[in-house]
């Protein structure tokens, strides 16, 4: 989606990395939208690591409300949420927050990513990563999961 593409009824949540605004995250992201004629997109916010921490102590007092995390601060964005969710818990990283009530929840869904699948012990990283998208797009913006898509995302986002 282009910036001039972005409406008022837009669906919005941003991305937090070094470089967000080109990432896989985002592009599997808005890719997903594409596919399921969703008006939504990601935001990218590329920081340094001198940033993170102002960013993230503020994001509660933000009109962030949802965002995910690029792999190299997941460890660290742990220390700004209030919850975890299991998996986050136990991995002592996140993939996305939420923001509720200016209260900062951190989950990974990882288990549940790993879930879809009948033997995910066989997969790669990648297609994980793609099922994790899909399900964070559809608990914030109501998108289809079809695993058996994640191939044809995958190959045209290359």
């Amino acid at each position: 989606m282009r910036p001039e593409e972005i409406k008022p009824d837009t669906g919005l949540c941003t991305i937090l990395g070094h470089n967000a605004q080109t990432g896989y995250m985002r592009r599997y992201f808005n890719k997903i939208m594409k596919h399921n004629s969703k008006n939504a997109t990601a935001i990218a916010l590329n920081i340094t690591d001198e940033h993170f921490d102002f960013t993230m102590s503020n994001v509660g007092e933000s009109k962030v409300t949802m965002m995910m995390i690029e792999r190299e601060f997941s460890e660290k964005a742990v220390h700004y949420c209030e919850t975890l969710n299991d998996c986050a818990s136990r991995e002592k990283r996140v993939d996305f927050i939420e923001v509720e009530e200016g209260k900062v929840k951190g989950y990974c869904f990882d288990d549940d990513a790993k879930a879809l699948f009948e033997k995910p012990e066989f997969l790669d990283e990648q297609i994980i990563f793609v099922a994790k998208m899909m399900l964070l797009a559809n608990r914030w913006f109501d998108s289809k999961i079809d695993i058996d898509e994640i191939p044809l995302l995958i190959d045209t986002t290359k």
